[in-house]
């Protein structure tokens, strides 16, 4: 019993530890769960915070977009006016006054607009209202003279203000430079006055319906005096920011709502609700398990099973994150140390053998333009414990640019130390996305300003012409306004804009009422071609466009076109004289895309441009492709003027070989185009620009000058090169300056000659071309027939013409190893040519087949990639140096 009675008392004492002790786990998670409960209520306050803060974001963008739109909106509407600007500089009062008043009629926040000729201002409109600023100096006014310097020396369009108004208000000052059509030179500025009240009523800033505070000001971190719409203040809240670019100036937005942010989620009471039985069926289980002792080993499987289920949750939640493409970081500011997951070291480019990185290795992948504002951001949230919300750029090691969006908050640990825990994910799409949809808007928008404005300028005709009885210009106009936008798939719209070949022949040469008579014949024909449901219109002097529609349209549009070719290139009579005029034409179908009306004309006539370049006398059909060539041709041709004007055509000079000796015996100087970004291009790329603008004989002229100072260079230098060739335009060599310009140029009788293409036609009576080419003989310039076999000049002619030297076609020349027939006819070639003592080339020599063919055949002269390649200037003098060199070597 002693006994007995010692070992129960032992017991209890165990026991009642042992009850004390189970119940530490259940106490502990009583604290944590009260934790979670602050902290899931606070991340719900951070949540429903960031959604107001997405909210007013979204609205802010959508006041900055409509700012936007409306000032460029604006500032396009001038474009049309500065363009009749540039092609008719001396434009007096009444027709500024007159295109102006069109252009305001269109509803716009465009306030007024000068034209300051040489920064003096001269035209004005409204004139009554602004007639006091004729006369102002932009030079004298050093307030307005540096928006107007700006946009002179960026040749664009710039824009500065808000301002304060002389005629009062405020106002943003859109300043256009103006360079003549005809000769390039500054014509002076065109400035636009856009009304600053109107355009924030228009854009929707504070007004009724406006849910946000908004403030605009010229600073990021503004101070009271660059605050210029709204409360100042607004800046110094937790407001939403965004930004607009104006060319000259930049405008910093920020807004809040108008009552505030919201602290307090409307469903926060329903969330603690759920919190809170969530954390009564946690609890609960702890407390029951420690007064049911016995119960023991069930509330361990229990514990058990629960774990597996947490490590199932845990295994979802990670698959989740691996679905969605959401990296978690967390940043040590202390230390600078990084904890990446997976996601994040591949998103950075992070080695997955390392065990932890650093706040360089963030920063070394960051886009350089994004680099400082990405930091700042971190350090305002280190130093104000503010969530991290921002957005940059990123750089792959193979220079890949991509769009992250980061979200991260403030936390401390049980130590005191911060850390910053959040996300990363890629919006790289997102962003090309809407990029992409904002071009497409603004490209919409442009077009429909474009297709307005033509219809206004045109509104003053009348409905049909005068001469033909044609509908005109204006009905045309108003039968695309009518079917705007009424398409349908079943019966769709095309244009055939038609356009008479040597209508201007015909006036030169028998008078304007043979003309007339042209187009009234012309009217006739079409007439015939054209059913009742369908139209022909006269658009200009000899265009006409022709409408049809229907299910088939693409069919009827294609064998009307032809029929229309066909028809006009028979004889009209026109005082007893049959004259063939002809056409080309060019035809729009709406597709399935639905083209408006004005922009199918458009592509028409971008249509009938091609025709015309492959050859007219015929039709083609437009295409995206013809719409990119147009934009293209229009781009190159203005960077060719700027290259003649900034020495950027130089000559690059192909040896000739004495085919017996091989021996250098001539050079030919070919042009070449040093383009700043496309490279060196070669004449295919710009000849037929530099004849579309008359400027071929300019580029000839630099070619013949930079040439000869090459060849004074080489005897200099002491290189024998006997003979210079030069390419020349049949518009320059009838260019009479070209010989005043000759007589100051050096060089020996017999040493320059000049390539003219066979492509030239010497047989229709040129009395001024002939009459050129003796002038050049007598100079002691030689005359040599280019890319012989590939034109039409008759053997008369050249007997006429008297070459000194005959050109073969390098498209001869290449087929001559494989094809008898071929050889056969270079030997006739040659033979011609040794029949009146003419010299000859072959070009296009490449192999060494091909120089022993020649030689065999007894060419004089060889010129060919089998020798060298065309060359810049140093490149030359290297090889003729490095060829005589071996010549007297192998000798």
């Amino acid at each position: 019993m002693a006994t007995f009675s010692h070992s129960d008392k032992s017991m209890r004492p165990i026991q009642k530890a042992f009850g004390l002790s189970y119940f530490i786990p259940a106490i502990v998670v009583i604290a944590a769960v009260a934790i979670g409960f602050v902290q899931s209520d606070n991340e719900e306050h951070e949540r429903f915070l960031a959604e107001q803060r997405l909210v007013a974001s979204e609205r802010l963008a959508q006041v900055s977009a409509r700012l936007e739109t409306q000032i460029h909106g604006n500032v396009n509407l001038i474009q049309g006016l500065v363009a009749a600007i540039a092609a008719n500089p001396n434009m007096t009062q009444a027709q500024f006054s007159a295109l102006s008043e069109r252009i305001f009629s269109v509803p716009s926040q465009l306030r007024n607009v000068v034209a300051a000729p040489n920064l003096v201002v001269q035209n004005v409109y409204p004139f009554d209202e602004n007639k006091q600023l004729i006369g102002q100096d932009y030079n004298a006014n050093p307030k307005q003279s540096g928006s107007v310097f700006e946009a002179i020396k960026r040749r664009k369009t710039t824009i500065a203000g808000p301002v304060k108004l002389m005629q009062g208000g405020h106002g943003l000052l859109a300043r256009y430079p103006v360079f003549s059509i005809g000769n390039g030179h500054f014509w002076g500025v065109v400035s636009a006055v856009i009304d600053a009240e109107r355009l924030y009523r228009d854009s929707n800033i504070n007004s009724d319906q406006q849910t946000l505070n908004i403030a605009i000001a010229r600073r990021p971190q503004p101070s009271v005096k660059d605050v210029f719409v709204g409360d100042p203040a607004v800046f110094v809240d937790d407001a939403v920011r965004t930004r607009i670019e104006l060319g000259y100036d930049t405008w910093y937005l920020a807004a809040v709502p108008k009552g505030g942010w919201l602290q307090e989620p409307p469903a926060i009471f329903v969330s603690r609700i759920y919190a809170a039985m969530v954390a009564i069926g946690i609890i609960a289980p702890l407390i029951w398990a420690g007064l049911l002792m016995r119960q023991r080993h069930r509330n361990l499987i229990i514990l058990q099973q629960r774990e597996e289920e947490l490590e199932e949750v845990s295994h979802r939640l990670g698959l989740a994150l691996d679905s969605s493409g959401i990296g978690v970081w967390e940043y040590h500011p202390e230390s600078g140390k990084l904890i990446w997951d997976r996601r994040m070291r591949e998103m950075y480019y992070g080695s997955p053998d390392r065990d932890a990185f650093f706040y360089e290795d963030w920063k070394k992948t960051i886009h350089p333009d994004d680099i400082q504002a990405a930091q700042e951001e971190l350090l305002q949230t280190v130093a104000e414990g503010v969530p991290y919300i921002t957005q940059f750029r990123i750089v792959s090691p193979t220079g890949e640019i991509r769009y992250i969006r980061a979200n991260g908050r403030v936390y401390s640990t049980a130590g005191r130390e911060m850390r910053i825990v959040g996300a990363n994910w890629d919006v790289t799409k997102d962003m090309l996305l809407q990029a992409e949809l904002r071009e497409a808007r603004s490209r919409a928008e442009e077009q429909n300003t474009q297709l307005r404005a033509t219809r206004r300028t045109l509104e003053h005709q009348s409905l049909h012409d005068a001469l033909t009885g044609l509908p005109n210009r204006r009905f045309l106009d108003q039968f695309m306004e009518a079917g705007s936008g009424k398409a349908e798939k079943s019966h769709r719209l095309a244009f055939i804009h038609v356009d008479l070949d040597r209508f201007k022949e015909v006036n030169d040469t028998f008078g304007h009422a043979a003309g007339d008579e042209v187009l009234r014949q012309t009217t006739a024909r079409l007439l015939d071609l054209v059913t009742p449901d369908e139209f022909a219109s006269r658009v200009g002097g000899d265009e006409f466009v022709i409408a049809t529609s229907g299910p088939c349209v693409e069919r009827r549009s294609r064998e009307l076109a032809q029929a229309i070719v066909r028809s006009l290139a028979r004889p009209i009579e026109i005082g007893g004289h049959k004259c063939r005029i002809g056409c080309s034409a060019g035809i729009s179908c709406q597709t399935a895309s639905m083209e408006e009306p004005r922009e199918l004309l458009v592509n028409a006539d971008i249509a009938l441009y091609e025709a015309k370049k492959r050859g007219r006398n015929r039709f083609e059909i437009f295409s995206d492709e013809l719409r990119m060539a147009a934009v293209l041709r229009k781009t190159m041709s203005d960077e060719f003027l700027t290259a003649l004007e900034h020495d950027q055509i130089i000559p690059y000079f192909q040896p000739q070989f004495d085919a017996r000796t091989l021996q250098i015996v001539g050079v030919e100087a070919l042009a070449r185009w040093q383009h700043p970004q496309r490279g060196t291009l070669a004449p295919d790329r710009f000849l037929d620009i530099a004849e579309s603008l008359n400027r071929a004989a300019d580029l000839d002229a630099v070619i013949l000058e930079k040439a000869l100072f090459q060849s004074v260079r080489w005897k200099a230098l002491g290189l024998d090169v006997p003979h210079l060739s030069v390419n020349i335009s049949a518009q320059r060599i009838k260019d009479g300056r070209m010989f005043d310009r000759l007589a100051d140029l050096q060089f020996s009788p017999g040493s320059l000659s000049f390539e003219l293409l066979e492509s030239i036609s010497f047989d229709d009576h040129d009395e001024d071309l002939r009459t050129a080419i003796t002038r050049l003989k007598s100079l002691g310039i030689d005359i040599e027939i280019d890319d012989f076999g590939t034109g039409h000049a008759s053997i008369v002619s050249l007997i006429e013409l008297g070459p000194k030297r005959l050109k073969i076609d390098r498209k001869l020349i290449s087929p001559i190893e494989d094809s008898a027939s071929q050889r056969r006819l270079v030997a006739s070639i040659i033979e011609i040519g040794r029949s009146q003592d003419i010299e000859i080339v072959a070009e296009g020599v490449e192999t060494g087949k091909h120089i022993e063919i020649l030689r065999g055949l007894g060419c004089h002269v060889l010129q060919g990639y089998a020798f060298s390649k065309p060359l810049a200037a140093a490149e030359f003098i290297t090889f003729v140096e490095n060829w005589e060199t071996r010549q007297c070597a192998d000798g």
